[in-house]
């Protein structure tokens, strides 16, 4: 073997360690998730400066999808090309996913959809949803228009409750958010400087492959009567059109398979309350519902299906990241879809979460006594789960 071979196995070898470490320790969400990353790429290991990681991470909220996940992508492909975005992938995501699968096989073996730890965790739910809809406020709706914005896509994702009327009112905060914020966005970004080893011939196929599974899988899903691609398209589609992170994609997955009948609202929202105790990206989620409904190959196929959106988009963008950024009309429309996605997952909170979990006094309680330790006593994650289990076990008994 040369040893140019032997020096990309000896990187790829090194991705997938750190990685792998990192998808057994990251816990918190994107945000901390993001602050791992810069402190054992950028700070540790001097993988890429301060300025290509502030890049990377701008390409990534930037694009639908799972941004740590595509920060972990973009940070592999750097360091060992399209395999070693791959590899920081795998090491990055199987840990939570195993879990899942894991947890996923319990919920059913033993038949404790209505134990009252389950409750619990559909409690934590309500908790972590609740706390990501206040920064994602915070952030993503500082003024009256976008507010306006907010408040007009939970109107209408509450009345009316499918897929694609979640897409439309996207598209549509697209469209005010260019028209309001058009002659606003500033042009003061400085020229991207770090090369990433991709040609834009690969980023125009990703962008290709993007595109083409898209539009052709609901096509295929309606002219056959098979199911893995039908669970592929819902899975596909919801991967690709999430903007502003993982809890956003808890809508448009509980619309694709609750009211088909895939699972129910009591195994979704377990399996979202147990996803909060797991390290790594929130959309292995999807792991746990496709384990619920096929097995631990359907678990396999929904993480696959969920992340190569993701994938395909930044292999498709990094080439074009300059040009993308620097466009202040497609920035604008950002600013619209971004405030659109709060209002959704506001609704979303309502209906299935708070509708699902809290029905008497005491649920609201506990979930006061969760969010307090989450938000004001700062309390890892992990154990808010514990406990949100531990208290639903004890109501169950009044």
């Amino acid at each position: 073997m040369s040893k140019t071979n032997n020096n990309k196995l000896k990187t790829l070898w090194e991705i997938l360690l750190v990685s792998t470490r990192l998808g057994f320790t990251s816990f918190g969400g994107p945000v901390a998730h993001l602050g791992y990353f810069h402190e054992e790429y950028v700070r540790r290991r001097k993988w890429m400066d301060e300025k290509g990681y502030a890049d990377l991470v701008a390409l990534c909220q930037f694009l639908p999808g799972p941004a740590s996940s595509q920060v972990g992508i973009g940070i592999g492909v750097m360091r060992g090309g399209v395999l070693g975005g791959m590899t920081s992938f795998l090491g990055f995501t199987l840990p939570s996913v195993i879990a899942l699968i894991i947890f996923a096989s319990v919920l059913h073996t033993f038949n404790v959809e209505n134990a009252g730890w389950i409750n619990g965790l559909k409690i934590v739910a309500v908790v972590v949803v609740a706390h990501a809809i206040l920064g994602m406020a915070q952030k993503l709706t500082p003024d009256v228009q976008r507010r306006t914005i907010a408040l007009l896509a939970l109107v209408i994702t509450l009345l009316w409750q499918t897929t694609y009327t979640q897409i439309g009112v996207i598209l549509l905060g697209g469209i005010v958010g260019f028209l309001i914020y058009k002659q606003q966005t500033s042009q003061e970004d400085e020229p991207l400087i770090t090369h990433f080893p991709i040609s834009r011939r690969l980023g125009y196929i990703s962008l290709a492959l993007f595109f083409g599974f898209l539009f052709l899988l609901p096509v295929l899903r309606n002219l056959t009567s098979i199911e893995w691609i039908a669970l592929f398209d819902s899975f596909y589609r919801s991967g690709s059109l999430v903007f502003g992170g993982g809890h956003v994609v808890l809508p448009l997955l509980e619309q694709e398979f609750v009211p088909t009948g895939w699972l129910t609202e009591e195994e979704f929202l377990a399996g979202y309350g147990a996803a909060q105790a797991v390290p790594g990206p929130l959309f292995t989620f999807a792991a746990y519902i496709g384990a619920v409904i096929n097995g631990w190959q359907g678990g396999l196929l929904a993480t696959f299906a969920i992340f190569f959106p993701a994938f395909l988009l930044i292999l498709g963008t990094l080439p074009f990241w300059d040009e993308l950024r620097s466009n202040h009309r497609i920035r604008a429309a950002l600013l619209g879809v971004n405030a659109a996605v709060v209002g959704i997952l506001i609704s979303a909170f309502y209906d299935p979460i708070w509708t699902s979990s809290i029905f008497a006094p005491i649920d609201f309680a506990l979930a006061a006594v969760l969010f307090t330790m989450l938000v004001y006593w700062k309390l890892p994650p992990w154990v808010v789960v514990i406990s949100g289990a531990i208290g639903g076990t004890l109501i169950s008994y009044f």
